[in-house]
């Protein structure tokens, strides 16, 4: 292989290269070369093998410059990032101390894997429990869960769920979660129902964006249009419809229809046979999500009245992390809890 003189050039500053980046003790063998064309460099020719140490390599090479340049930026950048550190955990501790008339403070905690720190409030008129986390996680999470242990397997809990999210005393129109999804900035929106508990979830890197979707939420699960309009009852959870009067009437609704879909998977049919066989006695044995067979027996009176029981701030667990204000996190919820009294009754045994 025959090389130029510029190629020549080009690799040795290659080689100079890597021995300012490997450091100041390291010999660079660049390449061998069967012959190198540069005129009265014979030994050169002969074995084509250059070795220079980084040190002189710097003293000759202008791109050790770089090389030190790019030590003096890491080590202030390292600094710059444990000033951070320091004055975030700093800003983080002094969260532990925030107090708010409206709730007693049941315990602090510091969850160090995390750099989370916890504390957990209690609502004096309400009874309602508040876990605030405090973290440098911009992504703030609102989250309120309800315990709902059905009876039966007409699937009130998860009629309710569905139900709430359809109007509220604040939000009066018809379908404000579709609305969020396609216009909020969230990060997360949903709900859940699980066989003894019901959680609905909001999350978003943008803190307006953040409180407005905390207040729907806030004002439908404890002020629902659904407890007063039979017909939310009868969208989301069963009716009847007629589509030819020749035809025989048929069973309609959202859960109904999505409940069909669940129990025509063996799989499921499997998971919730083995369940409900291993406890017999218990909310376990019955299907919270509704049994298409069974749903049509739910009336609007047993379920508003189911609402009425378990959707109380005493029954409830609030949940924040984030690090936005916990002040305002406090003050916020003392809006709605403030209307309730304690309720032993909606909050069911163990």
């Amino acid at each position: 292989l025959k090389l130029t003189r510029v190629t020549a050039k080009m690799a040795l500053l290659a080689c100079l290269a890597m021995a300012v980046r490997r450091g100041p003790a390291t010999t660079v063998t660049a390449f061998s070369l069967a012959s190198f064309s540069t005129k009265g460099a014979a030994a050169s020719r002969a074995n084509g093998v250059f070795s220079l140490s980084a040190s002189r390599a710097r003293k000759s090479n202008p791109l050790a410059f770089f090389g030190r340049q790019y030590q003096r930026e890491a080590s202030t950048t390292a600094s710059i990032t444990s000033l951070k550190s320091t004055s975030v955990v700093a800003e983080l501790e002094k969260k532990l101390e925030i107090t708010h008339p409206a709730f007693e403070v049941v315990e602090k905690d510091v969850v160090t894997e995390y750099g989370a720190y916890c504390t957990l409030y209690r609502h004096k008129k309400s009874g309602a429990e508040l876990l605030s986390v405090s973290s440098d996680d911009d992504n703030k999470v609102f989250g309120i869960t309800f315990r709902t242990p059905p009876s039966d397997s007409t699937g009130v809990p998860h009629i309710l769920e569905h139900s709430v999210l359809c109007g509220s005393r604040k939000f009066k129109t018809k379908d404000p979660f579709v609305q969020l999804l396609a216009g909020s900035l969230q990060t997360f929106l949903n709900a859940f129902t699980y066989p003894d508990r019901t959680c609905y979830v909001v999350a978003s890197q943008n803190e307006k964006d953040f409180y407005n979707l905390i207040n729907v939420y806030t004002d439908a699960v404890y002020h629902p249009r659904a407890t007063s309009d039979p017909t939310v009852h009868a969208q989301e959870g069963w009716h009847l419809e007629l589509e030819e009067k020749e035809e025989p009437l048929t069973y309609k609704g959202v859960v109904y229809n999505e409940m069909k879909g669940v129990y025509s998977s063996p799989d499921s049919l499997l998971n919730r046979d083995s369940q409900q066989s291993l406890f017999l006695d218990n909310t376990y044995a019955v299907d919270s999500g509704g049994d298409p067979v069974v749903i049509p027996e739910l009336s609007f009176e047993q379920f508003a009245d189911f609402h009425a029981k378990f959707y109380h701030p005493e029954n409830s667990r609030i949940y924040f992390s984030g690090d936005d204000d916990v002040l305002k996190r406090l003050e916020i919820m003392d809006e709605y809890l403030s209307e309730f009294d304690r309720s032993p009754e909606s909050k069911p045994a163990s």
